[in-house]
């Protein structure tokens, strides 16, 4: 069991959680400086935790399942776990359900709209997985899934939501629609020969990479307007423009006729990006405020 779990946290990329999680905390902290006057009790913060871990284990393991046949036919995946053999889909199945458990009960310890708002999550996370069979639109979907994670966080709370919180969901969830749209580069040959649907198979990759510089210009413009409609104020107007840099150079860094440093512009430089907005965003509503 050890080993399974070991090579299912592997398969899931555990560690890019850390994508997600920082901006759950950062509307964890604007809800309750915002909305309340107050900042968040490390109870809340400590079921935050567990929601997110649960919420995106889970989220992460159905793709994976249902994907299966198409990643086996992927050169690029096939060397993940189910369809490599070194995990069953029953296998993965039963961490699924164990990671809903986990998604409902940290939801049921903090509030009664989070509970109320928890099949939304569910759908999302389920419905993502079948969009690329059907919708070039699936980036879009992956991003107001992801987007959850700081409404999440401000529901968590403040037991509401607030046209503040919206914008930071829209935000988030355009950040990450553009970046998956410039990892989904990577298989434009592939989608193409199956029928699948992205937005790099549809538009070409060059007029996708346009598109994916929309929408994180776009959420520069999100995170700008955050600054001025919350008490936000000059550390975090350093780490937006900070974030705003690193996502100047994730778009130098692949180009339509060079590719090869695709992983570094996915992986290093979003995961920074989420660390930054959040480091920043304590300071000046955490570190400053306790002064």
């Amino acid at each position: 069991m050890i080993g399974k779990i070991r090579v299912f946290l592997e398969m899931i990329k555990f560690e890019h959680t850390l994508f997600a999680l920082p901006f759950a905390y950062v509307g964890a902290i604007l809800g309750a400086v915002t909305v309340e006057n107050r900042l968040p009790e490390w109870s809340e913060c400590g079921w935050i935790l567990l929601a997110m871990v649960g919420a995106r284990t889970a989220a992460m393991g159905l793709n994976r399942v249902i994907d299966k046949a198409i990643d086996a036919r992927n050169p690029r995946t096939a060397m993940r776990a189910i369809p490599a053999g070194l995990l069953k889909s029953k296998d993965v199945l039963i961490f699924i359900v164990v990671s809903f458990f986990v998604l409902f009960w940290a939801a049921a310890q903090l509030n009664s709209l989070a509970v109320k708002l928890l099949p939304i999550a569910v759908f999302m996370t389920v419905i993502y997985s079948y969009t690329k069979r059907f919708t070039w639109a699936c980036h879009i979907v992956l991003g107001l899934t992801l987007g959850l994670a700081p409404l999440g966080g401000w529901v968590a709370v403040t037991g509401g939501v607030s046209w503040t919180a919206i914008i930071l969901y829209v935000t988030v969830a355009l950040w990450t629609a553009g970046f998956d749209i410039i990892y989904a580069c990577q298989d434009v040959d592939f989608d193409r020969k199956e029928g699948l649907y992205s937005i790099p198979s549809r538009f070409g990759i060059s007029r996708a990479l346009g598109i994916a510089r929309s929408f994180h210009a776009l959420t520069a413009a999100g995170f700008a307007l955050l600054l001025v409609l919350t008490d936000l104020s000059w550390w975090y107007f350093a780490g937006m423009i900070v974030a705003a840099g690193l996502l100047l150079y994730e778009h130098r860094l692949v180009k339509p006729n060079d590719l090869s440093k695709l992983n570094a512009a996915f992986f290093t430089m979003n995961g920074i990006l989420s660390a930054v907005i959040f480091f920043f965003t304590f300071i000046d509503l955490v570190v400053v405020r306790s002064w």
